[in-house]
């Protein structure tokens, strides 16, 4: 019997806790998490999902937790410099051993990627409430299986180059808003053993992870990431610090 797919949804939860924006509980009562884990299983039912949130003991992000997760998405935005160092450690070490990681949205300052990509992953941004035209430029990509090209978001934050990110391994999609920016929305890199996928649709000011079309590439990208048969085993992190150069 083949084991179920094991995802976990990490979440800050500082937004929700503190009730900002306004309309955050109404566009997501079960907070970001809640709506993020309620799409996967639309698409992935007969996955075990689990979420967890920065208040959590160790973040919900123990070791135990970590060895049992195939896939980690992660959701933050208010709160990176609270996610204690060791536990980004701990989340990298399990990466380059194998388990997959989704970065969303504002995640791009997540401690754990920045590590992972050795860069400042900083971006230009504006939060006016504009229309996200979500282009595929790889359709062959198993991430765009079944989304339709392009897709539109008709109410978004802007992201925009430059993107300090590596080059992606692969780019599945760029996204243009109607300001005319234009950004790489949905990269994968692979670290050590690990898949890494970074899509930035989803923001707290809008009902974003509630878009179908959002929910299937999420759905699809945790398939991606995940590498079923791999024996896991978190590698040691001997230079967190060094910034990736190619």
């Amino acid at each position: 019997m083949t084991a179920p797919l094991r995802v976990l949804v990490w979440n800050e939860n500082v937004h929700e806790s503190q009730g900002r924006p306004a309309s955050m509980a109404h566009d997501y009562p079960e907070g970001i998490h809640g709506a993020v884990a309620q799409g996967l299983a639309e698409h992935l039912p007969n996955a075990l999902i689990r979420t967890a949130v920065l208040s959590d003991p160790e973040h919900g992000l123990s070791e135990d937790v970590l060895q049992q997760t195939d896939v980690l998405l992660w959701w933050g935005h208010a709160a990176h410099d609270e996610v204690a160092d060791e536990v980004a450690e701990r989340v990298q070490r399990h990466v380059l051993g194998g388990m997959g990681l989704l970065v969303l949205h504002s995640g791009h300052f997540a401690k754990v990627f920045k590590r992972l990509l050795g860069t400042t992953c900083s971006l230009s941004w504006r939060n006016d409430g504009e229309r996200e035209v979500v282009w595929t430029v790889d359709p062959a990509h198993p991430i765009a299986q079944g989304v339709p090209n392009p897709f539109v978001i008709g109410t978004q934050e802007m992201y925009g180059e430059p993107f300090d990110v590596p080059p992606p391994d692969e780019l599945v999609f760029v996204s243009w808003f109607s300001g005319g920016e234009v950004f790489r929305s949905g990269a994968t890199w692979r670290r050590g053993k690990g898949r890494v996928f970074y899509f930035s649709p989803g923001d707290q000011d809008y009902p974003v992870y509630h878009h179908p079309d959002v929910r299937r590439v999420l759905a699809n990208g945790v398939r991606w990431a995940h590498s079923p048969g791999l024996e896991r085993r978190p590698l040691e992190v001997t230079n967190p610090q060094r910034r990736w150069d190619g």
